[in-house]
């Protein structure tokens, strides 16, 4: 549980994938339908604006692995923002715009947690982590218990 909230956001991040995983098998779709139904970033043309904004909270809470938690209800919500965009315009440049328009220095819990979404991408984008196995990956790679 977190301090602030009493939710576990990070447990509320792994259940947004399982039930994204029964909706759909396509990697690209369920990328995009998290950053959506976690991080409120729009599925249609006006994404870009969702994205630059910083998305949504809509899920609040901690419970996120101490390298990767900052100390705010929102790192759900950056997690699946930074999915979303990385599903759309790629790893790198969504690393790039992370450190030098978001500020979020890689060495720091955000830059960490950057990492682990760009990873996430990857993996799902790949094959290698199919979305049936997203939650899975969640609880053991960024969520604290």
């Amino acid at each position: 549980m977190s301090a602030g909230t009493g939710v576990d956001g990070c447990a509320e991040l792994a259940d947004a994938c399982s039930r994204l995983a029964a909706r759909t098998s396509d990697p690209r779709e369920f990328l995009r339908r998290l950053g959506h139904e976690v991080a409120g970033v729009r599925r249609g043309a006006l994404w870009p604006l969702d994205a630059g904004r910083g998305g949504s909270n809509r899920i609040r809470g901690r419970g996120f692995r101490r390298h990767v938690d900052d100390g705010t209800d929102g790192q759900a919500r950056h997690f699946a923002g930074i999915v979303a965009v990385a599903a759309r315009i790629g790893p790198r440049l969504t690393r790039w715009l992370s450190i030098h328009v978001g500020r979020d220095a890689p060495d720091t819990a955000d830059g960490r947690l950057t990492d682990h979404a760009l990873d996430f991408v990857r993996l799902v984008r790949s094959g290698e982590l199919a979305p049936q196995d997203a939650d899975a990956w969640v609880r053991s790679t960024i969520c604290g218990r």
